[in-house]
């Protein structure tokens, strides 16, 4: 049936070519703009997700500006340290020059002077953008990435770089209210440095009936006594046989009735003795200041340590160490302290007493660190030669700590090298190797930050590179398709043009009815 007045083939030649306009509009949207999801009404899961990862790599891209702000700072750091390194490498070849009584030590002590203020130099210039990693002790945390759960959340990562305080400060001591005191020691439990020879003697006491050669050895040296007449007049050469050996600081004595007194006024160094005197002589051993017998001597023969003179102030070995912990040693009444920094230890503690008792000046005193083999425990080691005529034969020594301090710098004791006089030398030579293995860890630590920022700000930039590819799959659209639909399209829409014509002609056909 025909209509004049509903033209069914028109209205379905137009719904079909509304159709193909409208493909037609999309595909040209899509060439114009090169997405082919370009809002949410395209494709509402897919742009949502598009704009989460879009957003993750607009702050990848301030992490990048991050850790490349970090990565310049620790560098200058890193350079200042080694800087430092080398200039202290120069002031040991200084301190070096002058253990010779020789030279020129004021002249010496100029040039340490200059590299001293140089150091300082370096130290206060090493900043980047206001930011000094060789002062102080907070630790710096670099923004290195976002770390987006599953449930959507995201938080912060950071890269945290440990400042390495490259300062000469002597810091503040603590007075925090915990009482730190026993964590340090006097071992031998005196509160006086003894310079006296009575200091470190040790007696041993030859008694029985017996006719036997002795067997001696101390300080490396063997020999033997023979036997003369009676066990006083045996000892009594003994006595002299040790004293023509010519051991510094080391001599024997004998009261003519079978005891030998041995004393040894050497600073820091021990010296071993063994010795048998027959199957049935009698030894006994008799500490008359801190000298160790052997626990397993026997009745005639054994060993004993005869010990320095110097007294030891023995560090806990199993004390937890916090920064601004405190820790002083008093010398003749005056206070030697140090102030412990971040991630320091007992070592660091002992190392840090010593230079600042160095560094006093005491007339007649000179220090030690050790460390004992066999529990681990660090000892500064006090001596007192006696040449202070103020003080007499012996000096006071008494110990304290506290928490709640302001740590002492990287490089304390810098300010006080002084090469002019012979302790003043001889201290600063283990003062500097302490000096230089600080700023060696620190630049090493700056070294590796350095190493694990630039390894990330890597990784930064390939997961930036990785997210945009991924957006790009999502979104962008296939050019090569898109140019093929609508060549396509156009195609449809002219023949969709020419059915819709057709469709409109179809009425006038009806007129040929009535002619």
């Amino acid at each position: 049936m025909s209509s004049i007045l509903t033209n069914s083939s028109a209205m379905v030649a137009l719904q079909t070519l509304k159709s193909i306009n409208g493909n037609l509009q999309s595909t040209q949207s899509e060439i114009s703009t090169g997405k082919s999801v370009a809002s949410a009404k395209d494709n509402s899961a897919v742009w949502a997700i598009s704009k989460v990862m879009e957003s993750d790599v607009n702050g990848f891209s301030a992490i990048s500006d991050s850790l490349s702000l970090g990565e310049s700072t620790v560098a200058v750091a890193r350079q200042a340290s080694e800087t430092v390194t080398d200039l202290l490498t120069q002031m040991k070849g200084k301190i070096v020059a002058s253990q010779e009584e020789n030279v020129d030590r004021d002249k010496i002590q100029t040039d340490i002077t200059a590299l001293r203020n140089q150091i300082s130099s370096v130290v206060g210039a090493a900043q980047f953008n206001g930011l000094n990693m060789v002062q102080g002790t907070d630790d710096v945390n670099i923004l290195s990435s976002l770390d987006r759960g599953s449930d959507g959340t995201v938080t912060a990562s950071n890269i945290t770089v440990a400042r390495q305080d490259l300062s000469s400060d002597a810091g503040v001591y603590g007075n925090g209210g915990t009482d730190l005191s026993g964590n340090i020691v006097i071992s031998t439990g005196n509160a006086a440095i003894d310079s006296s020879a009575a200091a470190r003697d040790l007696d041993l006491t030859f008694a029985g009936g017996a006719t036997d050669d002795i067997d001696f050895a101390i300080g490396g040296t063997s020999f033997t006594e023979a036997w003369d007449t009676d066990i006083g007049t045996t000892i009594d050469n003994l006595a002299a046989s040790i004293d023509a050996l010519g051991l510094t600081g080391i001599s024997a004595s004998s009261d003519g009735s079978g005891v030998l007194t041995l004393t040894n006024t050497n600073a820091f160094d021990n010296a071993a003795i063994t010795f048998d005197s027959g199957a049935t002589n009698t030894v006994a051993i008799t500490n008359n200041g801190d000298s160790s017998e052997d626990a397993g001597a026997a009745a005639g023969a054994g060993s004993a340590t005869l010990v320095y003179r110097a007294e030891d102030v023995a560090m806990s070995t199993t004390a937890q160490v916090n920064e601004g912990d405190s820790y002083r040693v008093s010398v003749n009444g005056s206070n030697y302290d140090y102030v412990a920094g971040s991630g320091e230890t007992m070592e660091d503690i002992a190392k840090g007493l010593k230079t600042a008792i160095d560094g006093g000046g005491e007339t007649g005193v000179a220090t030690n660190v050790v460390q004992n083999a066999d529990t681990g425990a660090w000892t500064v080691q006090v001596d007192y030669d006696g040449t202070d005529a103020t003080a007499g034969a012996t000096m006071a020594l008494a110990i304290n700590g506290e928490d709640g301090g302001t740590a002492s710098g990287g490089l304390f004791g810098l300010d006080n090298i002084d090469v002019t006089t012979n302790t003043g030398a001889s201290a600063a030579l283990g003062n500097i190797e302490t000096l230089i293995d600080n700023t060696i860890d620190a630049a090493a630590s700056f070294g590796s930050a350095a190493g694990r920022i630039e390894t990330q700000s890597e990784f930064i930039g390939k997961l930036t590179d990785s997210l945009k590819t991924g957006i790009g799959s999502l979104v962008d659209a296939d050019m090569e398709a898109a140019s093929a639909r609508l060549q396509a399209l156009q195609v449809q829409q002219q023949l969709g043009t020419q059915a819709l014509s057709i469709a409109n002609q179809a009425p006038q056909n009806i007129l040929s009815l009535f002619r």
